[in-house]
Order: structure tokens, then sequence, then C-alpha cells
């Protein structure tokens, strides 16, 4: 008996035994992912992270624009009495520097804050013993590089917290906040990367065992390649100056822009530096609107820019011919050009002729089918005919979003049936009723960028690529959507037929002959518009493209309360396309720059 109870005893320490060893071994090796029951005595669990460094944005020719890197500031106290003249000299700044930079800071509660550069900044920290009450502050924020193309660069949100702060408290602060993040706000999560952090468990030797925790995965920021032309981006604001409007220019075989300003602008640093608060709220409460992006967000009538797309629209429809005439009946529209009747759709354009392109769209409203059947409903008839020309122009990218790579855009619009019904009955409306269409006026609104767009469109005889900033991202290129073909329908033939009165319209009584650039070999095509303004002055506008055979550049430009666009508007497109396409302008011209920065060039007496 006892030696029975004795090996049962000895088994059972045995398994004991086996079980303690197993418990070990079990415990001693590692389980990926299962790091609770691993002994932390024996492995050492690390952690390993990367924060990414926010990718630059780089112009065309790859010229840094934006940059995350150091920043400094001098903070002074608001207190005692300042020897600002030693200060001055200390700096190598001129005399009364430092009164003319900090005089409206003095009003404010918080401390004193001075930007400093590089250099400055080394010298006060070797020198600060000798200002015992100065602070000097190194932080890393965005750096601007530029002092133009504010409304493109932007801001991202987490860089901006002083403006939204400020934003917040003014009238306007929501408006802004939401509309003009720029590129930096919507490229932001391919800018600012993502950070990764792995967790190994190493043993005594460094060798890892598994982890300890879900590894992340790093991916740095990308840098942003930009289509702007940065010394055309600085010209075309040059020229605006303090007027109210925008200028888009872009390369319609790609869909690239060029240069793109709206007006009046302000330095993009403004928005992120510390120190220029009073400046942020000067721009959040100015009357001018500085920070309204206008190109993306003010779609306003196109005046008669839009003759190109009825005219389009009614040679697809079979409407009119390239040929058709029409008399300029002033009965049924006021034309504001003196000239003979226009014979042909080049001659029509050539002038501008109101009265013609009141008769284009009237034969698309109101056309009505040869038949043998009973009296056709003209009513019915109507809106059938009204709803093609929508559909048709819709083809365009108008009212609609583009697309173009901005956090917001605004659609404009393009009235259809539905809509004039809604306001006066199924047949309460008439051509008679809604034939400001025909130039333009009315109801019709689109944004710069879809002004431009027209022009690329016709420029590529019926389709676009989607207008856009960013040629590359990183070295992947653009956006895959910013590749796509999108086609009108309108046959290419009729686009073709469009060509010969833009030209017309820029030579020897156009309405766009100050704009003429065929003394420098360059061929325009283009398009005039004046749009009505109830409230004072119309406002200029001017469409087209060069060369005029083989298009490489599209500019738009709108300038409010400019008065007739031929003025205006047309000499300052010109401009921009002979600086783009020649790299200067000729000297003949050099005295528009300052015309057109005070007044058009009849006020100049030209």
């Amino acid at each position: 008996m006892l030696p029975a109870n004795r090996q049962k005893l000895a088994a059972l320490l045995v398994l004991l035994l086996i079980g303690l060893a197993v418990v070990w071994w079990w415990r001693r090796t590692p389980v990926p992912g299962v790091g609770a029951i691993l002994l932390p005595e024996t492995y050492t669990p690390k952690r390993t992270a990367f924060w990414p460094h926010r990718g630059r944005i780089l112009d065309r020719n790859d010229s840094v624009l934006a940059y995350t890197g150091p920043r400094y500031l001098l903070v002074l106290p608001r207190w005692g009495r300042l020897d600002s003249t030693r200060l001055n000299r200390l700096l190598g700044w001129p005399d009364s520097a430092f009164e003319y930079r900090s005089r409206d800071l003095r009003r404010r509660e918080l401390p004193l804050q001075l930007d400093l550069t590089a250099s400055e900044y080394d010298i006060l920290r070797r020198h600060r013993r000798e200002w015992p009450r100065f602070t000097l502050r190194e932080y890393t924020a965005r750096n601007y590089a530029t002092h133009v193309a504010a409304p493109v660069l932007g801001y991202a949100y987490a860089n901006a917290q002083p403006f939204l702060y400020q934003a917040q408290r003014l009238a306007r602060g929501r408006f802004y906040r939401l509309r003009n993040g720029g590129l930096e706000t919507y490229y932001n999560g391919l800018l600012k990367g993502s950070f990764g952090a792995y967790h190994p468990l190493l043993d005594a030797l460094n060798q890892p065992h598994g982890t300890w925790a879900a590894d992340t995965i790093y991916h740095p920021g990308q840098d942003l390649h930009l289509s702007l032309d940065t010394e055309l981006q600085a010209y075309a604001e040059r020229i605006m100056h303090e007027r109210k409007g925008y200028i888009v220019a872009l390369d319609p075989a790609t869909g690239e822009i060029l240069c793109y300003v709206s007006a009046p602008t302000y330095d993009p640093a403004t928005i992120t530096a510390l120190s220029r608060g009073r400046e942020r709220s000067a721009l959040l409460l100015s009357e001018d609107m500085p920070l309204l992006n206008r190109a993306a967000l003010q779609a306003s009538p196109p005046g008669s820019v839009f003759k190109l797309v009825n005219a389009a629209v009614a040679l697809q429809l079979g409407s009119i011919t390239a040929e058709t005439g029409f008399r300029c009946d002033q009965s049924l529209i006021n034309c504001v050009h003196e000239h003979p009747n226009a014979r042909n759709l080049t001659q029509a354009l050539k002038y501008s002729c109101n009265p013609y392109f009141y008769q284009v769209l009237r034969n698309v409203v109101n056309n009505v089918p040869d038949t043998l059947a009973q009296p056709v409903d003209t009513c019915a008839q109507r809106h059938l005919n009204l709803a093609a020309w929508t559909r048709h122009v819709r083809s365009f990218g108008l009212d609609t979003l583009l697309g173009v790579d901005l956090p917001q855009e605004r659609p404009g619009f393009i009235p259809t049936p539905a809509y004039y019904d809604k306001r006066r009955g199924r047949c309460g409306w008439t051509y008679g009723s809604i034939y400001s269409l025909s130039i333009g006026q009315g109801e019709i609104n689109l944004t710069g960028l879809q002004m431009a767009n027209v022009q690329a469109i016709i420029a590529n005889r019926g389709y676009y690529y989607i207008p856009h900033f960013v040629r590359s991202v990183g070295i992947s290129g653009p956006l895959p959507r910013f590749r796509e073909q999108h086609h009108t329908l309108v046959d290419s033939i009729h686009f073709a037929e469009l060509i010969p009165g833009m030209v017309a319209a820029l030579r020897r009584g156009g309405t766009a002959e100050l704009a003429n650039l065929d003394d420098v070999g360059i061929s325009v095509a283009g398009k005039t518009g004046t749009v009505q303004n109830d409230e004072g002055d119309d406002h200029a506008t001017f469409a087209g493209f060069a060369p005029a055979e083989k298009p490489k550049i599209v500019v738009a430009v709108y300038i409010e309360n400019a008065g007739f666009g031929g003025l205006s508007a047309a000499p300052c497109a010109a401009l921009i396309m002979e600086k783009y396409l020649r790299g200067k302008v000729a000297k003949k011209r050099k005295r528009w720059e300052n015309w057109l920065r005070c007044g058009d060039l009849a006020e100049q007496g030209h």
C-alpha cells in the first residue's frame, strides 16, 4: 500500500514540475502582439516614433514658396523706457525703424512681439546681457518665402490659430474661416504626412522579440509642385494693385493654372505670423474684403463674353450658321458700339453687336420645327428649346462645381425652364422676358475660374481639363481627376467658327483693338464684356487666349467699376499674355502698367 502511495505522490510531483517548466518556458517565449504575459525583467519594451515634417510648396520653376522652419520673436516688456536708437544701431536698422515697426503693437494688451530674421536673432542672442529685459523666442512655424499668391497658398488651420481666434470675434470671421484655406487646407493630409511608431520588445542583447503594441505606419509629408509662375503672378498682382477683381491665367492643354489674382490681395505670412494681429484685423474689417477669394467664390454675370457660348450652342442646334447676318436693330436692345450691320458671325463678334445676339438666342428659344401636323404648342416648344440650350451650356462646366483644388468654390448659375416656371408660371414667361441671357446678363452667373475654362474649351475646340494648381504631388504628378478630358456637347467645327471673330475683335475697329499684340508677332483671340451695375460704374471683363492658332495661355480678367472691357480688362490681359509668352513687355506698352493701376486707358487720355 505504502509503495503505491509513494508512486502516486512521485507522479504528482513530476507532473507539477513539468507544469512549472511549461509555464516558465511559455512565459519566456515571445508571442507577437501579446505583451502582457512577458516578464519585464527579461524583455524591455521600446518605442521608436517618427514625426513627419510638413511638405513644402514650390512653384513651376521649383522655387520654394512655403516651408516649415524656425521663426524668431523679440518679446518686449510693456513697462519702462527703451533705448531704441541703440537697438536700431545694433541690428543695422535705419533710424526710427523700431518706432515704425512697433507703433501699432503698442496699443495691444499682449507684450510687444516683433518678428526677427535669423541674423537679427543671433545678434541679440550674443548681446543678451546688454538687454536683460528682452525675451528671445524661437519656435517652429510655417514660413512663406513669397509675398504673392496669398489666396492660393492659404493656411492650414493648425498654423493659423491667432487668425482664427480673431475671426471668431469679428462679424465676418465665420465667413472667412470657412472659405479661404487655400492649398494648405485642401492638401493638408498630404502635406502633413502621418505619424508612425514601432513598439519592439528587446532582449539584453538588443535583439527584437515581437512587439508589445500595434505599430503605425509612417508617411512623410509630400511636397506640392505648383503650376504657378511666381514671376507672372507678381506681375499680375502689381498690375491690379488696389483695384477689385480677378485675373485667372491657365494652360489650356493641361488645365494648369499659371496665374491667379484676387484683388486687392495681401501677404500670405500675415495670417500665421504671431506679431501681425493688427494687420489681420484690418483684413477682416476692410470694406474691400481682400480675404474674399473672388475668382472662386464670387459668381457674377459674365457680360458679352458669354456671347461666345450662345453662338457655339446656336451653331450646334442649327439656329444659325457662321454666315448668318442680322440687322443692328436698336429697337430690340441697345447697342453701345457704333458699327455697321453684322453680315456674319465674325463681324458680330468683332463689334459685339447686342441686337445680333438678341436675335441669335431668339432663334434658339422660339424655334418651331416645320411640321405638317397640328399647330405646335409654342409654350411647350419654348420649354423644350430652352431646356436644350441649358443642357448644352452646362456641358461647358457651368452651373456646377468645376472641382478645382481649393477648399471652397461656387458653382455659378444657369437658369432652366423650371426656374422660370416657378417664378412666373409655366406660360408666364416668353423670350421677351429672358432676352438678357443673350448678352450674358440677367440670371446668369459665372465665376472667374469658369470664365477662364470657357476660353480653354474654345482654345481646345471642345474639351477641357479641370483647372488645377498642383501639377505634381511629390513625384506622382497631379491627382488623377485632373488628367481626364471633359467634352462639351458642341462639335469642334463650331468652335473653330468662333475664332475669326475673336481675332477680329483685337484688330482695327474691334472692341479690344487696344490689346492687339501683332507688333510682337502674337495673334490674340478674345472677347470683351461690360457688365451692367446698378450700384455704380459698370464692371469690365475680357477673356481670350494666345497665340490664336496654337494657344499656350488663356486669360480671364474682371475689374470692378472699370467701365468698358476693351479699355481696361483687355489691355490687362494682353500684358499678361505678352509677359508669359515673351518674358517681357514691349516698351510702348510699359505705360499701360501704371495706367491700369489707376484707371482705364480712356481716362488717361490714350
